[in-house]
């Protein structure tokens, strides 16, 4: 039922800054904790960036702490995450996801529905 689309990859090089977003479907998004996860090659998916429905609370992963920032316009139904100072290591897949709660998790159990990713490479 609910569509997540990401959009906002690309190939960076290190130092730079690039914004992803991802546009959601359907009624539930502003009663919806939502959350940014990635993949690296050969490496299982981890928490990124996650933030409560009213977007007043925001939780982030240690690596990525002080460089990127969650946020989320209910109005437009869209995610956002600001990547800033971008390393070779950020380079993976990143997903959004939904939470049909309106308090986040790091645990990417807790969600609900997943978009299909977009591609961010970091080159040196």
């Amino acid at each position: 039922q609910v569509q997540l689309v990401e959009s906002g990859g690309g190939l960076v090089q290190a130092g730079d800054s690039l914004r992803l977003s991802c546009a959601a479907s359907g009624r539930t998004f502003s009663s919806s904790a939502m959350g940014w996860f990635r993949q690296a090659p050969g490496k299982e998916r981890a928490f990124v960036a996650a933030i409560s429905s009213n977007g007043a609370l925001t939780y982030y992963a240690d690596s990525v702490k002080g460089r990127f920032t969650v946020s989320r316009d209910n109005a437009k139904n869209t995610l956002y995450l600001q990547m800033n100072s971008l390393k070779p290591e950020d380079t993976a897949v990143y997903y959004c996801a939904l939470r049909r709660l309106i308090t986040p998790t790091t645990d990417q159990n807790g969600y609900n529905y997943w978009g299909q990713g977009t591609q961010v490479s970091v080159s040196s």
